[in-house]
């Protein structure tokens, strides 16, 4: 790889997000306190993750994976990643969303302050060794699907 196609890459990927983050924050936007923690149904038995779990979920995602990304496995064992998909009583709108704008930071910092070296390294994920292309990937498509969820479930419940 050349340093010119890695230092491209990377800033597609920084855009890449930064537009996730986007459609992600519209659709927020559009969403009453009902409607972040309201669950849609979708069959007869069961339903989805209301707006507000899956922002926790990517929340403790990204705070997982990208703090101490290439010195750490990405599953941290403070995460408690079951927890992201109980609402609790303590649950807010401000402290999740509190939540979520740290997560955005933690990445972006991680991924501007990747050089070209890093791209040759290896980082762990639950204890599996990828490459670090690979594991942006992973995670942008991960981070992708569940955004598509948010704005799904936005219009859905309006």
């Amino acid at each position: 790889m050349t340093t010119s196609w890695i230092l491209e890459f990377k800033q597609e990927v920084l855009v890449y997000y930064q537009e996730q983050k986007e459609m992600a924050d519209t659709a927020l936007a559009r969403c009453n306190d009902q409607t972040f923690f309201a669950h849609w149904r979708v069959d007869g038995d069961g339903h989805t993750n209301s707006i507000a779990i899956v922002v926790k979920h990517i929340s403790g995602n990204f705070r997982s994976r990208w703090t101490d990304f290439l010195s750490t496995d990405g599953e941290k064992p403070e995460r408690h990643r079951d927890r992201e998909f109980i609402q609790s009583d303590e649950d807010n709108r401000a402290l999740i969303m509190q939540g979520w704008e740290e997560a955005w930071q933690i990445l972006f910092a991680t991924l501007k302050a990747l050089t070209e070296a890093d791209f040759a390294r290896t980082v762990t994920l639950r204890g599996e060794p990828y490459t670090v292309l690979r594991a942006i990937f992973r995670n942008l498509t991960h981070v992708a699907h569940h955004i598509g969820q948010i704005d799904l479930l936005a219009t859905a419940l309006q």
